[in-house]
């Protein structure tokens, strides 16, 4: 079936970054080639990028299709008719005619289209503004391949999977890709997570210096926007690249593990603000190009991007919408109904003259828009743009955030519990994990919040570190991520920092939770009602630890409501084992409470012998136990009735099997989310480690309180 119109766009059930207006703007830039729409305000948004305005209003009652605004300048003495990189999607992940379209696109409109990972698709072969990506698996790559195009890109990153490789899943391994990338046909092509040739800045310069011998062409480095950022910008930039490709959280991807998608990396507007800032204050800025990416939907986004430091801008998202992506979010599956990420195999496929004349209309009248805004600004040119963060203005950002950006505007610490507990996204991705038993992979960009969904906690803001060049990601498909825990002085061994609380469950679900428990060795917390204490152990028949509500009793946990007030005054005694702190009887945040005990504990001196346990009735998802367990606390306990959520019910040994799925699966998340982190050893690493962790727009006060500072902060 070839495919040569727009399908319908199906009914958004859940949020979207990408929702109807967004598509619908692209789409009328891809069918008419004309301006549209100069800018949306979205007040209700919590995207960082969406509280920044211009001081000059911009009135698209006004646009003009002839704009006198200049949009040409250069990237690395490249000529560019417009500051746009089409951003690195490879071939398998698109189906080949995409492909095609897009570096057909950016040869005929003057502008520069990344290959992506895995080779290169014969026919973009034959057109020249193209950047050769060249990762960490290196498949189907060599000189030749390498000479091809304007430029390299080494690709150290990318901003939906921070601190892991590109995953092609074996389905999508036809015998097509399996030729282009030379790689048995059928196989998941997973690319390891750190180039094994790169493990420190200056590894990472000699490869630049290499590659740079060998094609005589610009050399980029794409890096995902993570904690450290502005550190490894400024290195990369010391080490002779030409430019670096920011791609922020929030990008698309055709697989990725949402567990890593949802809760690692940082926006890239604090990003690109940031780097842009240690570059100048170095002497660095000069000659060198920060291409941003991820979520830049508008020729509005590229504009304030491009105030707040960057070159150029990439798309990668927006480019699928205007060939006839509809958001379905299962790119990994092979099945796309616009047959731009379907598997290669000649059922469905997009018309190449479609995807490239859509394409060819959406470019040029973003172009126009960019125009239509320097015009609005007074500016002659888009140069004159770069770097002009005076222009801007914000509404309802915390001080620290607006200090990151450099711009002026109203300070405001936003509620941080807006949202809902049990989101549909959260309860099909339970659901996916519960039937498989394995990392539940995505496509496309994150939905998560407190971006997209509205937060419904603290660690909804936060985001974790993803490890890259000055902290090499450990490889969680190749190597082992230890993720056990050791209790009560080593009397309880856990082999992953979860206890489930199985009081006052159903039977049936109990039964299976404990049957789970006990195969997969994590913990359990039961109610002993002959002793009057409550247990923590292996299984049932274990005596396990006690603990009680009331005063503490030598060799005991003490429960203690999570409450600011009641942690000024607990004792501490090294007779303890530790601190059950409970969510469900106190009325303070979990998060600030296992923080603020943890950080007394240390500076008293006896948090090497004290435990600290998170006990909440609201805990997610593998997500939420890392950024906790990185606040301060050894382990977490979570309901049972976790369980319930995505599942009917169903006999016993369904019961069971899904139990085991729900258990195994949160295991190998909690596992993939610390090697993206680049910790081997979790309880020795990341317990109370607060610097693997950022804020995203929190309150100032609470990332005070929990000591997390705001992503983008040197």
């Amino acid at each position: 079936m070839m495919v040569k119109s727009y399908i319908q766009i199906p009914r958004q059930v859940s949020e979207e970054f990408w929702d109807l207006e967004r598509i619908e703007h692209i789409r009328m830039l891809a069918n008419t080639g004309k301006p549209y729409r100069l800018y949306t305000r979205r007040p209700n948004s919590y995207r960082i990028l969406d509280r920044i305005y211009f001081r000059a209003p911009l009135d698209s009652k006004q646009l003009s299709d002839n704009p006198v605004g200049i949009t040409s300048t250069s990237l690395s003495g490249i000529p560019m008719s417009v500051p746009i990189y089409l951003g690195d999607m490879s071939y398998g992940a698109l189906s080949g005619n995409p492909n095609i379209a897009i570096a057909r696109a950016a040869d005929s409109m003057g502008i520069l289209a990344g290959t992506g990972e895995g080779g290169l698709h014969p026919e973009v072969a034959r057109y020249r503004r193209i950047f050769i990506q060249w990762a960490s698996a290196r498949f189907g790559v060599d000189i030749s391949v390498l000479m091809r195009g304007m430029g390299v890109v080494i690709k150290i990153g990318q901003g939906a999977k921070p601190g892991i490789g590109g995953h092609l899943p074996a389905s999508k391994v036809t015998e097509y890709i399996s030729m282009t990338r030379r790689i048995p046909p059928g196989m998941d092509a997973i690319s390891p997570a750190p180039h094994h040739d790169i493990y420190s800045i200056e590894d990472l310069g000699q490869r630049i210096e290499a590659l740079k011998e060998a094609t005589g062409k610009p050399v980029y480095v794409k890096v995902a926007a993570t904690n450290y950022v502005p550190y490894i910008v400024s290195g990369i930039a010391r080490m002779g690249a030409d430019g670096v490709i920011i791609d922020g959280h929030g990008a698309g991807t055709g697989a990725t593990p949402i567990m890593i998608r949802d809760n690692l990396g940082i926006p890239i507007e604090l990003a690109v603000a940031s780097a842009d800032n240690i570059l100048r204050r170095n002497g660095l800025r000069d000659r060198f190009v920060i291409i941003a990416g991820g979520r830049v939907s508008s020729a509005y986004d590229a504009a304030k991007l491009i105030a707040l430091g960057a070159d150029a801008v990439s798309l990668g998202t927006a480019v699928l919408i205007a060939m006839g992506c509809i958001m379905i979010h299962k790119c990994h599956i092979g099945n796309c109904p616009a047959a731009l990420t379907n598997k290669i195999d000649g059922r469905r496929i997009i018309d190449i003259d479609f995807a490239y004349q859509r394409l060819v209309n959406f470019i040029r009248g973003f172009t126009i828009e960019l125009a239509n805004i320097l015009d609005a600004l007074g500016l002659e040119k888009i140069d004159q743009l770069r770097g002009r963060r005076d222009l801007l203005y914000s509404l309802r950002l915390s001080k620290s955030v607006l200090e990151i950006l450099g711009i002026e505007g109203r300070v405001e610490d936003l509620e941080h519990r807006v949202g809902e507990i049990w989101s549909r996204r959260r309860i099909s991705y339970l659901g996916e994990l519960i039937a498989r038993g394995e990392p539940v992979i995505i496509g496309m960009g994150s939905t998560g919040p407190p971006d997209v969904e509205k937060p419904y906690r603290i660690v909804d803001w936060l985001r974790i570190d993803g490890a890259q060049v000055t902290r090499p990601p450990i490889d969680p498909y190749r190597e082992d991520i230890e993720t056990s825990f050791y209790l009560a002085g080593g009397r309880i061994y856990l082999s992953a920092p979860m206890i489930f609380d199985v009081t006052g469950g159903k039977s049936d679900v109990i039964d299976a939770i404990e049957w789970a428990s006990l195969a997969m060795g994590v913990g359990l917390f039961t109610y002993n009602a002959k002793k009057q204490y409550w247990d923590i152990s292996i299984s049932r028949d274990d005596s396990g630890i006690a603990m009680w509500d009331d005063n503490p009793r030598e060799g005991a946990y003490l429960r203690i409501p999570s409450s600011l007030e009641i942690i000024k005054r607990i004792p501490e005694d090294r007779d303890l084992l530790g601190y059950i702190v409970d969510e469900d009887l106190g009325d303070d945040d979990l998060e600030v409470v296992v923080s603020e005990l943890d950080t007394e504990l240390k500076r008293s001196g006896v948090r090497g012998y004290i435990d600290i346990l998170a006990r909440s009735s609201r805990i997610r998802d593998p997500g939420d136990i890392v950024k906790i367990i990185l606040l301060g606390a050894d382990s977490v306990i979570i309901p049972s009735s976790i369980l319930d959520i995505a599942v009917e019910q169903g006999n016993r040994d369904v019961l069971r099997r899904k139990a085991f799925n729900l258990v195994a699966g949160m295991k190998k998340e909690i596992a993939l989310i610390s090697g993206a982190a680049g910790v081997y050893s979790m309880q020795s690493s990341m317990t109370g480690n607060r610097e693997l962790l950022r804020a995203v727009n929190l309150s100032d006060r609470i990332a005070s309180v929990i000591r997390v500072r705001q992503a983008g902060s040197l």
